[in-house]
């Protein structure tokens, strides 16, 4: 209800009927409705899934202007502002160190 609310009583949008499978097919693990404190760590923080790994590919796929799945100084320079904001580099602390790969 925080997000949408049925007011005119129309059908429900996609998303939140989308939403609603994801609940209950993949959240909600036990059945019973809600989500228990080991559900929502397991949603938060799932086992199978490397975050560094997914947010270093998104920073290649974004920034690898000739696909040649490595990055240049200039790719990185014209994309500063996606390795600033990113986890991989510690929201670009990383940045500002001396680095020979650089």
């Amino acid at each position: 209800a925080d997000m949408f609310a049925n007011e005119e009583g129309g059908p429900e949008p996609d998303w939140v009927i989308t939403e609603r499978e994801q609940f209950s097919d993949f959240r909600d693990l036990n059945k019973d409705g809600k989500m228990d404190k080991e559900e929502i760590q397991h949603w938060i923080l799932p086992q199978d899934y490397d975050h560094a790994l997914a947010e270093a590919r998104h920073l290649v796929y974004e920034s690898d202007v000739d696909k040649d799945e490595k990055l240049t100084k200039e790719e990185v320079l014209d994309n500063w502002n996606m390795f600033v904001g990113s986890q991989a580099t510690n929201y670009g602390e990383d940045l500002t160190r001396n680095h020979d790969e650089l």
